[in-house]
């Protein structure tokens, strides 16, 4: 094995590099191999350091390398209108990249300062980095994005999230990549390096075995009309525009033969709830007696919210839905209603400024479709928004406006996400997007209909019917995150003499 580079500075530099080519293993790449390979390299870039400090900085450059690439779309919403944000996207790419690696970099200063060994040290990151993995989808409202289990969406393995879930698919694809790294670079027999590699070809082979359970059709409860209107978000409320994408929807929704639903993306309907009942009319006649449900903004006093209103065959407004996980600095400004007590009204939600929080999740009856529980864009990122609520849907409904993340790397990403949460339910998704991509998927994660990114147009998708629950639909993350404290814990327990 080459010997790692001498100056901390030489390694962070490589290990940058090294986390940028890992984020090859999201979508819209797939390259799940190189993930693998980049991990495993980390034991090599950590021999001979017994700093935990320098531990530190080199998890912190590969985390920031790994974020920044799988995270360039955030410069996107940045480059709507370039005159007046672009200067800020860069900033917000090298400051989010850079704060989520702080949870690696803590990670990696525990483990070596933990460690009694280098074989300890390797056994505390993997635990170490998967409990830092658990922080970021959990602290500060969480968030998720670009989690190591995403990397398996479209394999054989991503079958598994319906028993381990997110959380769990990450700690096993450190175990697979690590462990034969560290194999490479301690001396140990040729035996013991091979034995290291057989967690991997393990879970490829559990991958494959839940393939083989898995019907290559699957009967459906009904047929949905998933719309996409292509509306680009520098021309999505221009007023001009805004009636050309309307009447595109409205286009759609006429055509022959009748689904038993219509699923319009987030906020497709150009005016407020409260003034919509004109728009309602149009849609309800062009539905001809069809349900929809459709994305719309709407407000109570000086509140506003992200919804989703649920019309029945006759126009009536049967159920309304606001998205309650908001997007921070996005939707809202995080602590600004606190802040408008002390008198700092200019960033509160209560005050007009942003969106408010809905009351949570909910279920949506839709007759002989059964129940689906709604999610608004960000809200398909968190699986723990999926089981939150009070009884178990049939389907769960995305309404999403992706256009605000660019045409390739970010839409795909969502779009695996969703994929993900589908398989961990054991429940299709409906999902509408704006721009793309709209698609059916089944409850193994396989896109059964769909349409193409950066395309106008719909298509009427047969609703695959629920699977029974799964074991993460019961469990949750709560039986990985015990496992993790208690491994630990393990390593540093009194040793008998």
């Amino acid at each position: 094995m080459i010997s790692p580079p001498v100056g901390l500075l030489f390694r962070m530099v490589l290990a940058a590099c090294l986390g940028a080519l890992a984020a090859l293993g999201l979508a819209p790449y797939g390259f799940w191999p190189i993930t693998l390979v980049a991990l495993a390299l980390v034991p090599w870039l950590l021999q001979g350091i017994d700093s935990p400090r320098r531990a530190a900085w080199i998890g912190w450059a590969f985390a920031t390398g790994y974020f920044a690439h799988a995270l360039i779309w955030i410069v996107e919403p940045f480059l709507v209108d370039v005159a007046r944000h672009g200067w800020m996207a860069p900033f917000a790419l090298v400051f989010l990249s850079g704060g989520l690696a702080l949870f690696w970099a803590l990670a990696f200063w525990l483990a070596t300062r933990m460690a009694k060994s280098p074989a300890m040290r390797i056994w505390l990151l993997i635990t170490a980095l998967s409990l830092a993995e658990f922080a970021r989808a959990y602290v500060l409202t969480g968030f998720p994005w670009a989690g190591l289990a995403q990397i398996w969406v479209g394999t054989d393995v991503a079958l598994s999230l319906a028993w381990i879930g997110p959380q769990g698919l990450g700690v096993l694809t450190l175990i697979v990549s690590l462990l034969p790294g560290y194999a490479l670079v301690s001396g140990e027999t040729t035996r013991a390096r091979l034995l290291c590699g057989v967690p991997l070809l393990a879970l490829l082979l559990v991958g494959f075995a839940l393939t083989q359970a898995v019907p290559e059709t699957h009967p459906s409860t009904g047929t949905v009309r998933i719309i996409q209107p292509n509306a680009p978000q520098h021309q999505k409320w221009d007023p001009e525009m805004m009636p050309v994408f309307f009447e595109r929807q409205i286009g759609f929704t006429a055509e022959a033969p009748r689904p038993d639903l219509i699923v319009w993306p987030e906020t497709a309907v150009p005016v407020l709830l409260g003034y919509a009942a004109p728009a309602f009319e149009q849609m309800t006649v062009a539905a001809a007696g069809t349900p929809m449900t459709v994305g719309i903004q709407r407000t109570d006093g000086a509140r506003a919210y992200n919804s989703l209103v649920y019309l029945d065959g006759n126009g009536e407004v049967a159920a309304v839905y606001d998205k309650h996980h908001l997007v921070p600095f996005g939707e809202y400004f995080p602590g600004g209603d606190f802040a408008a007590r002390l008198g700092l009204r200019g960033f509160a939600a209560q005050e007009g400024d942003g969106y408010s929080a809905g009351p949570g999740p909910v279920l949506l009856d839709f007759g002989e479709l059964g129940k689906a529980l709604p999610l608004i864009c960000y809200e398909a990122v968190f699986p723990d928004d999926v089981s939150g609520a009070a009884g178990r849907a049939a389907f769960l409904l995305q309404v999403t406006n992706d256009a605000w993340f660019g045409q390739y790397v970010g839409p795909y990403q969502h779009l695996a996400q969703a994929q993900m949460r589908a398989v961990e339910q054991g429940l299709p998704m409906v999902r509408a997007a704006n721009t793309g991509v709209s698609a059916m998927i089944d409850p193994w994660g396989r896109i059964t209909d769909s349409l193409p990114l950066g395309e106008a147009g719909y298509v009427d998708a047969p609703l695959p019917a629920p699977l029974p629950i799964t074991l993460y639909a019961r469990s949750g993350d709560w039986p990985v995150l015990c496992l993790l404290l208690f491994g630990l814990i393990l390593p540093l327990r009194p040793q008998r003499k």
